[in-house]
């Protein structure tokens, strides 16, 4: 088999698949190229001789511009290549799609809750509304342990630091996103704790709930109570009792809304995680599913796949604000807006942002763009749809839970043990990643670049989410590991 992989025909880089040593001829789509150094896995090397300012081509577009002469077979990354992107832009609808075409329905084995809402799991959920009373939240869940049993999966606490002393937007956002999450469907009883005196007190986030289950939802303000905790620990004992009367039954997967989001990218994330979780979210899509994209700045230079797969022009158009506003958000803060590759994504062979943002957009697929959402919103139209939040791992990822995600499909290079509010699925772009961080891999979609092809490596992926749908533990799970973040932009009080 290949060490090596051309993405796209009209590219001028290949890809190592594993450490190519320097003056190595390979034979790349009929044209011998020799090394002229070692090339790391994961790493790109030139096919042709390009001189400086050179447009780079990978996935069949632009990845940047050689910043200087490149002999073919010579290794390009950050030293000789450097991004093109600019700041605003000007883009024209130009619809590239093709009508999508349905399949069989299957079914997963979940919740079906009173309002008509389904869930993957039967959780009670303590969320603070500040962050003066994390520590109580956590110890009542710490408490209230013995209370998981088959039918009652876990009692967690999702500790935060805002709820108070936060303006504007920032105390919209916190507000929006408590709310969501009491709501979400994953949670079969929520208990929200106050303290009393914040600015998001109980009062004031029953106004961005809508109606409210008494049954479900309970609400304790601590400096009311005598004993927080005592009370605390009782109050999930009756939500315990009130959840434990939902179970798992057989529900369409058109029901499924699934989050993607990738983290610690490397080199092989654009050509294996990514484009499986693509295709995973195609045959879920097929099944008149949801799926939902995030992170926002890891589609700049690939923003234009994306808007000219939107429906209509409507959507075009809130797919160019999307971009834009958050261009002018590094902007307002003094930042360079292609600043973006972290350490290791360049150490996995990622070398601008485009060259992130071309392998960042594969989880989309090939459906029709059907949504965009603004942060907070929650979705509300099946395929796929398009949610303004940041590249932050905790951030972005309860952001998806938070517009409604069951589950959260979390690709990566470098791996992470981190969690959000619902199941995140891990899964690694590379086998030793997999087989080093068995206790954080959900699932290895390495095996791509040792030949599997991608719509079996999708349909794995398909089979893996109805199984986690419909109750198997993910790793991080089975750690007991639950985390949310909010996104915050402005001043601190």
């Amino acid at each position: 088999m290949a060490n090596f992989i051309k993405i796209n025909e009209n590219d001028n880089v290949a890809v190592a698949l594993d450490v190519i040593p320097e003056n190595t001829t390979v034979n790349v789509a009929g044209s011998d190229v020799t090394t002229t150094m070692e090339i790391p896995a994961g790493h790109k090397f030139a096919l042709v001789d390009m001189p400086e300012a050179t447009p780079v081509i990978k996935y069949g577009f632009r990845i940047g511009n050689t910043t200087a002469a490149v002999k073919q077979g010579e290794w390009i990354h950050t030293h000789n290549l450097k991004t093109g992107l600019g700041d605003l832009l000007d883009y024209t609808y130009e619809p590239n799609f093709a009508e999508e075409k349905y399949t069989e329905d299957a079914t997963f084995m979940g919740y079906n809750r009173k309002n008509g809402k389904v869930g993957v799991r039967n959780e009670i959920w303590i969320i603070p509304t500040v962050g003066c009373v994390n520590n109580v939240a956590s110890k009542i869940a710490e408490l209230s342990k013995d209370l998981v049993c088959e039918n009652i999966e876990a009692v967690c606490a999702f500790p935060h630091p805002y709820g108070c002393s936060q303006m504007g937007d920032d105390q919209e956002h916190t507000r929006q996103i408590l709310a969501n999450l009491i709501n979400h469907p994953n949670a079969g009883g929520v208990l929200v704790l106050g303290l009393g005196c914040e600015n998001s007190n109980i009062d004031v986030l029953k106004g961005y709930m809508g109606e409210i289950d008494t049954d479900r939802v309970k609400f304790l303000v601590s400096q009311e109570s005598d004993d927080e905790i005592a009370e605390g620990v009782e109050i999930v004992k009756e939500l315990a009792k009130y959840a434990s009367q939902f179970k798992r039954e057989p529900i369409s997967v058109s029901k499924l809304i699934i989050g993607m989001k990738c983290g610690g990218s490397d080199g092989f994330s654009g050509i294996t995680a990514n484009p499986t979780v693509g295709r995973f979210s195609d045959i879920l899509i097929s099944k008149k599913g949801t799926t939902i994209l995030t992170e926002v700045p890891e589609m700049f230079g690939a923003e234009t796949i994306l808007m000219n797969r939107c429906a209509n022009e409507e959507l075009f158009n809130k797919t160019v604000d999307l971009i834009n506003d958050f261009k002018n958000y590094f902007k307002s803060h003094n930042q360079t807006i292609y600043e973006n590759p972290s350490p290791g994504n360049k150490k996995g062979g990622i070398s601008t942002l485009e060259d992130k943002s071309l392998g960042c957009t594969q989880k989309s697929g090939s459906a029709i763009v059907k949504g965009v959402l603004a942060y907070g919103e929650i979705v509300s139209t099946p395929g796929l749809n398009l949610l303004s939040a940041p590249g932050n791992d905790l951030v972005a990822a309860t952001a998806l839970a938070a517009s409604g995600a069951h589950i959260v499909l979390f690709t990566t290079g470098r791996g992470t043990p981190f969690a959000c509010p619902v199941p995140t699925m891990k899964i690694s772009s590379n086998s030793r990643l997999a087989g080093k961080k068995e206790n954080w891999i959900d699932f290895n979609a390495g095996v791509v670049a040792e030949g599997e092809d991608l719509d079996t490596a999708g349909q794995r992926l398909f089979d893996e989410v109805v199984a986690v749908a419909s109750g198997k533990e993910v790793k991080s799970e089975k750690a007991g590991f639950h985390d949310m973040a909010i996104f915050k932009q402005g001043v601190t009080l």
